[in-house]
């Protein structure tokens, strides 16, 4: 691992996720059954399969919300089977959810996560406006709590809550569900300035052909399992 102008990167040929035969549990169902992937820095990874198929699951798996039954787990460095809290800080998710507290304003929530990812209010509150207004969130909208906001705009929230962060995995499931055109358009850009700034993303999504625009490895996921991958590291 090596520092850039402050932040932790971690060197090509190193990977970002390496996981051996991780058996998840939903309950008592495997969904994921034995799964492996090893993605390097740098990476944009497209997660396809039919509902079901443990997409989600190895989403939330990399994020170290699940933690593994059995098999190797690391991300960033970090053994999931031990503690998946540490690997937290560095790793963002947009799921199904958004969030964000409803109770807060567009504004207060993105400030949020920023300072959470370890900024100081001042910088927290200057990223804070760029991601606002590169979600296309304006003026109008940032003293709203997030309970008035449309799913739309809910969703451009969470989006620049997320980048916000600047982390340096990026776990995104259907990130352009509720977006308009322009919405979806700025989703790919965020996604390729990160894989640029040395970030590495890790996309499930149903619109294939607007993800492999991003020319990403492709990993197909059924039943609980890795069944293709179109790369990956050497």
């Amino acid at each position: 691992m090596v520092r850039v102008g402050g932040r932790r990167r971690y060197r090509y040929g190193v990977p970002v996720i390496q996981l051996c035969d991780v058996v998840a549990l939903l309950g008592r169902f495997p969904a994921l059954a034995g799964a492996s992937l090893s993605v390097e820095a740098g990476e944009t990874v497209l997660l396809q399969g039919p509902n079901g198929a443990g997409k989600t699951t190895l989403l939330r798996l990399c994020a170290g919300l699940v933690r593994p039954e059995s098999g190797q787990a690391q991300v960033l460095g970090h053994d999931l089977s031990v503690d998946g809290r540490p690997v937290r800080r560095q790793v963002a998710m947009l799921g199904h959810a958004t969030g964000l507290y409803e109770d807060l304003s567009v504004a207060e929530n993105v400030s949020f996560w920023a300072q959470a990812a370890g900024l100081d209010k001042s910088l927290a509150a200057q990223r804070a406006t760029g991601a606002l207004g590169r979600m296309g969130l304006d003026e109008r909208l940032l003293s709203l709590p997030v309970s008035r906001l449309s799913a739309g705009q809910r969703r451009r929230a969470s989006l620049a809550a997320l980048a916000v962060r600047r982390p340096q995995l990026w776990l995104l499931d259907e990130p352009h569900a509720g977006l308009d055109q322009t919405g979806r358009n700025v989703v790919d850009e965020l996604i390729s300035d990160a894989v640029a700034a040395g970030a590495t993303v890790l996309v499930a999504s149903h619109e294939l052909e607007r993800v492999r625009s991003l020319n990403p490895r492709v990993v197909t996921v059924a039943g609980g399992l890795i069944v293709k991958d179109t790369g990956g590291p050497k």
